[in-house]
């Protein structure tokens, strides 16, 4: 009987987590806007729904007891799919909710995103539905691509820093929540790397492991605006990018927690490690 649902499994992190269920033998239901892009995997149904299609969704998670829902995509109006999508969940009489939110949300967290995986939070704790949060921090895996195609990082992040956390240390945490989550109910883990590390560090990590020459240019608030401004992304977007270089700065970012050793039984994977997988 599969009690188990993930979303996301067309994306990095939904993707490795569903590998892993999958290898272990377990049975799950993968939820995906488009079914023909989702993973074969044993012991794998596939259900189509949109966040925001409520109706959908409550059908792809009947008889669903454990969900792991990864947030959507970045868009204007995500915080309303996601209380959509958690509403459905709700219906079809999901039993526990384990939600991907990020490292410091809050209602005034400088990164604006946070802001939105907050508002989540706080929509999935009134529904009365119990839940457990991974707050991850940024990923580590992805800190290359933010370097643009002359091999500059560049952001006000000032000398701030963070904890960024591999994307393999998320999926082995979500494994273990969803394999038996009434142990996490009603439980926040921040999900950090070991080590908080400056840009400046992070570039000739990035250098030294990937051979790709990088390096870290600060810029104050108004020319990371000024140097966005090319991609033509709407004004809530370029706020987003820029706000993750601020978040390093006020120190929001930097903080180093246990929840990775304590919910997967091995260290926490250094920035380093992971750019070498």
């Amino acid at each position: 009987m599969t009690t188990i649902a993930v979303t996301g499994v067309t994306g990095r992190l939904g993707g490795r987590v569903a590998a892993r269920l999958a290898a272990a033998g377990t049975s799950q239901r993968l939820v995906v806007r488009d079914p023909a892009r989702a993973p074969r995997l044993d012991g794998a149904q596939v259900a189509r729904a949109d966040f925001a299609d409520g109706e959908a969704a409550r059908q792809a998670l009947d008889g669903i007891e454990t969900l792991l829902m990864v947030s959507a995509s970045e868009a204007p109006d995500r915080v309303a799919q996601h209380r959509a999508f958690v509403d459905a969940a709700v219906a079809a009489g999901v039993g526990h909710l384990v939600y991907v939110s990020f490292y410091g949300a809050a209602p005034d967290a400088t990164f604006t995103l946070a802001r939105d995986h907050w508002a989540t939070e706080e929509h999935i704790r009134a529904t009365g539905v119990p839940f457990t949060f991974l707050r991850d921090n940024m990923y580590a895996d992805l800190l290359p691509l933010m370097a643009g195609q002359d091999g500059v990082l560049r952001g006000p992040a000032e000398d701030g820093r963070v904890s960024v956390v591999a994307l393999d240390d998320i999926a082995d945490a979500a494994v273990a929540v969803l394999g038996s989550p009434g142990e996490h109910a009603g439980a926040t883990y921040d999900l950090t790397g070991p080590e908080a590390i400056t840009l400046e560090e992070a570039a000739a990590i990035i250098t030294e492991v990937t051979g790709r020459p990088v390096t870290y240019h600060r810029e104050t608030v108004e020319e990371a605006y000024r140097s966005r401004e090319h991609y033509g992304a709407p004004d809530w977007e370029v706020d987003a990018w820029v706000s993750t270089y601020t978040a390093i700065a006020k120190g929001e970012l930097a903080g180093i927690g246990d929840a990775v050793p304590r919910l997967t039984g091995h260290p926490a994977t250094p920035l380093a490690t992971a750019l070498a997988r």
